[in-house]
Protein backbone atom coordinates (compact mmCIF):
# COMPACT_ATOMS: atom_id res chain seq x y z
CA UNK A 1 0.00 0.00 0.00
CA UNK A 2 1.31 3.39 -0.89
CA UNK A 3 1.60 6.17 1.99
CA UNK A 4 -1.20 8.43 1.63
CA UNK A 5 -0.80 12.28 1.43
CA UNK A 6 -3.74 13.83 4.56
CA UNK A 7 -4.00 17.07 4.64
CA UNK A 8 -4.72 18.87 7.95
CA UNK A 9 -6.74 22.04 8.35
CA UNK A 10 -5.76 23.89 11.61
CA UNK A 11 -5.41 27.56 13.16
CA UNK A 12 -4.95 29.04 16.47
CA UNK A 13 -6.11 27.52 19.53
CA UNK A 14 -6.79 23.94 17.38
CA UNK A 15 -6.97 21.25 20.44
CA UNK A 16 -3.42 20.30 21.54
CA UNK A 17 -3.98 16.53 21.74
CA UNK A 18 -6.29 16.48 18.30
CA UNK A 19 -3.68 17.70 16.45
CA UNK A 20 -0.82 16.70 17.61
CA UNK A 21 -1.80 12.90 18.05
CA UNK A 22 -3.07 12.13 14.95
CA UNK A 23 -0.81 14.19 13.00
CA UNK A 24 1.89 12.10 15.25
CA UNK A 25 0.22 9.17 14.92
CA UNK A 26 -0.15 8.84 11.46
CA UNK A 27 2.92 9.82 10.48
CA UNK A 28 4.65 7.35 12.25
CA UNK A 29 2.81 4.39 10.47
CA UNK A 30 4.27 6.19 7.21
CA UNK A 31 1.32 8.47 5.77
CA UNK A 32 2.31 12.09 4.66
CA UNK A 33 0.81 14.68 7.01
CA UNK A 34 0.41 18.10 5.96
CA UNK A 35 -0.46 21.23 8.43
CA UNK A 36 -2.09 24.45 7.38
CA UNK A 37 -3.87 27.21 8.79
CA UNK A 38 -5.43 29.86 6.28
CA UNK A 39 -3.27 32.99 6.22
CA UNK A 40 -0.18 31.23 7.50
CA UNK A 41 3.00 29.43 5.74
CA UNK A 42 5.23 26.67 6.19
CA UNK A 43 7.07 27.30 9.27
CA UNK A 44 4.77 29.56 10.97
CA UNK A 45 3.21 28.51 14.08
CA UNK A 46 -0.06 28.15 15.52
CA UNK A 47 -0.95 27.92 19.05
CA UNK A 48 -2.68 25.11 20.73
CA UNK A 49 -5.28 24.47 23.97
CA UNK A 50 -5.41 21.72 25.71
CA UNK A 51 -9.52 20.90 26.47
CA UNK A 52 -9.96 18.58 29.25
CA UNK A 53 -13.37 17.03 31.45
CA UNK A 54 -12.78 17.72 35.25
CA UNK A 55 -16.19 17.88 36.20
CA UNK A 56 -17.06 21.35 35.10
CA UNK A 57 -20.93 21.55 32.93
CA UNK A 58 -18.23 22.11 30.04
CA UNK A 59 -14.78 21.37 29.44
CA UNK A 60 -11.88 23.51 30.97
CA UNK A 61 -9.55 25.30 28.65
CA UNK A 62 -5.21 25.62 29.17
CA UNK A 63 -2.99 26.85 27.16
CA UNK A 64 -0.98 24.22 25.03
CA UNK A 65 1.76 23.92 22.44
CA UNK A 66 3.04 25.91 19.58
CA UNK A 67 2.85 23.59 16.35
CA UNK A 68 5.30 24.63 13.42
CA UNK A 69 3.25 24.40 10.31
CA UNK A 70 5.09 22.12 7.42
CA UNK A 71 2.52 23.40 4.83
CA UNK A 72 1.20 27.00 3.09
CA UNK A 73 -2.04 27.27 3.07
CA UNK A 74 -2.05 29.30 0.02
CA UNK A 75 -0.45 26.35 -1.58
CA UNK A 76 -3.15 23.82 -1.10
CA UNK A 77 -4.08 21.56 -3.90
CA UNK A 78 -6.89 19.13 -2.50
CA UNK A 79 -6.90 17.55 -5.54
CA UNK A 80 -3.00 16.25 -4.29
CA UNK A 81 -4.27 14.50 -1.06
CA UNK A 82 -5.95 11.23 -0.83
CA UNK A 83 -7.89 12.49 2.79
CA UNK A 84 -9.14 15.28 5.17
CA UNK A 85 -8.07 15.11 8.79
CA UNK A 86 -9.79 18.23 10.93
CA UNK A 87 -9.07 18.45 14.68
CA UNK A 88 -10.90 20.28 16.82
CA UNK A 89 -10.66 23.10 19.36
CA UNK A 90 -11.63 26.74 18.72
CA UNK A 91 -10.29 26.98 15.77
CA UNK A 92 -13.20 25.22 13.58
CA UNK A 93 -15.43 27.92 14.85
CA UNK A 94 -13.86 30.45 13.28
CA UNK A 95 -11.59 28.78 10.07
CA UNK A 96 -15.02 28.16 9.05
CA UNK A 97 -15.57 31.49 7.57
CA UNK A 98 -12.73 31.39 5.51
CA UNK A 99 -14.41 30.35 1.77
CA UNK A 100 -11.19 28.45 0.17
CA UNK A 101 -11.70 26.86 3.41
CA UNK A 102 -15.06 25.49 2.55
CA UNK A 103 -13.93 24.62 -0.68
CA UNK A 104 -11.41 22.32 0.39
CA UNK A 105 -14.12 20.61 2.69
CA UNK A 106 -16.55 20.20 -0.47
CA UNK A 107 -13.86 19.16 -2.30
CA UNK A 108 -13.05 16.03 -0.05
CA UNK A 109 -16.64 15.36 0.72
CA UNK A 110 -17.65 15.70 -3.27
CA UNK A 111 -14.72 13.27 -4.10
CA UNK A 112 -16.08 10.42 -1.55
CA UNK A 113 -12.25 10.93 0.30
CA UNK A 114 -11.70 9.75 3.97
CA UNK A 115 -12.58 12.96 6.03
CA UNK A 116 -11.73 12.35 9.78
CA UNK A 117 -13.03 14.77 11.87
CA UNK A 118 -13.23 15.35 15.75
CA UNK A 119 -14.86 17.42 18.49
CA UNK A 120 -15.80 20.77 16.76
CA UNK A 121 -14.02 19.61 13.72
CA UNK A 122 -17.81 18.76 12.37
CA UNK A 123 -18.23 22.41 12.44
CA UNK A 124 -16.63 22.91 9.15
CA UNK A 125 -18.45 20.06 7.78
CA UNK A 126 -21.73 21.82 8.83
CA UNK A 127 -20.29 25.10 7.52
CA UNK A 128 -19.42 23.46 4.33
CA UNK A 129 -22.50 21.47 3.75
CA UNK A 130 -21.50 18.21 3.59
CA UNK A 131 -23.67 16.94 6.77
CA UNK A 132 -26.88 16.78 4.63
CA UNK A 133 -27.59 13.05 4.68
CA UNK A 134 -25.35 12.28 6.79
CA UNK A 135 -24.56 10.40 10.30
CA UNK A 136 -21.77 12.33 12.78
CA UNK A 137 -20.42 12.33 16.18
CA UNK A 138 -19.16 16.02 17.31
CA UNK A 139 -18.33 17.22 20.92
CA UNK A 140 -22.07 17.16 21.85
CA UNK A 141 -22.49 21.43 22.13
CA UNK A 142 -21.91 21.22 18.27
CA UNK A 143 -24.96 18.39 18.14
CA UNK A 144 -27.36 21.58 17.02
CA UNK A 145 -25.18 22.53 14.25
CA UNK A 146 -25.07 19.02 12.85
CA UNK A 147 -28.73 18.91 12.66
CA UNK A 148 -29.29 21.89 11.57
CA UNK A 149 -27.56 21.21 8.44
CA UNK A 150 -29.36 18.02 7.47
CA UNK A 151 -27.18 15.89 9.36
CA UNK A 152 -27.99 13.02 11.89
CA UNK A 153 -26.02 13.46 15.18
CA UNK A 154 -24.82 10.24 16.19
CA UNK A 155 -24.31 10.23 20.35
CA UNK A 156 -21.69 8.35 21.29
CA UNK A 157 -19.50 7.77 24.65
CA UNK A 158 -16.90 10.31 24.89
CA UNK A 159 -14.14 7.63 23.70
CA UNK A 160 -16.44 6.28 21.04
CA UNK A 161 -16.27 6.79 16.82
CA UNK A 162 -18.28 6.78 14.36
CA UNK A 163 -17.99 5.72 10.60
CA UNK A 164 -20.39 6.93 8.00
CA UNK A 165 -19.35 5.81 4.82
CA UNK A 166 -16.10 7.98 4.07
CA UNK A 167 -16.85 9.99 6.93
CA UNK A 168 -14.99 8.92 10.61
CA UNK A 169 -16.11 11.47 13.40
CA UNK A 170 -15.63 11.39 17.42
CA UNK A 171 -16.67 13.17 20.31
CA UNK A 172 -13.33 14.20 21.41
CA UNK A 173 -9.58 13.20 21.89
CA UNK A 174 -10.55 10.39 24.49
CA UNK A 175 -12.07 8.56 21.57
CA UNK A 176 -8.49 8.83 19.67
CA UNK A 177 -7.74 4.96 19.65
CA UNK A 178 -11.58 4.52 18.63
CA UNK A 179 -11.32 7.38 15.65
CA UNK A 180 -7.83 6.81 14.57
CA UNK A 181 -8.28 3.30 13.81
CA UNK A 182 -11.69 3.59 12.36
CA UNK A 183 -9.71 6.08 9.61
CA UNK A 184 -6.51 4.05 9.44
CA UNK A 185 -9.53 1.67 8.27
CA UNK A 186 -10.78 4.13 5.83
CA UNK A 187 -7.44 5.10 4.44
CA UNK A 188 -7.02 0.94 3.91
CA UNK A 189 -3.08 1.00 6.43
CA UNK A 190 -2.96 -2.33 7.68
CA UNK A 191 -0.76 -2.48 10.73
CA UNK A 192 -0.01 -6.29 11.78
CA UNK A 193 1.69 -7.34 15.28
Amino acid sequence: MAAKRILFLAGDYVEDYELMVPFQALAAVGHQCDVVAPEKAKGDQIRTAIHDFEGDQTYSEKRGHNFTLNASFADVDPASYDALLIPGGRAPEYIRLNPRVLEIVKHFADANKPIAAVCHGPQLLAAAGVLKGRKSSAYPACAPEVRLSGGEFVDVPIDGAYTDGNLVTAPAWPAHPAWIGQFLALLGTKITL
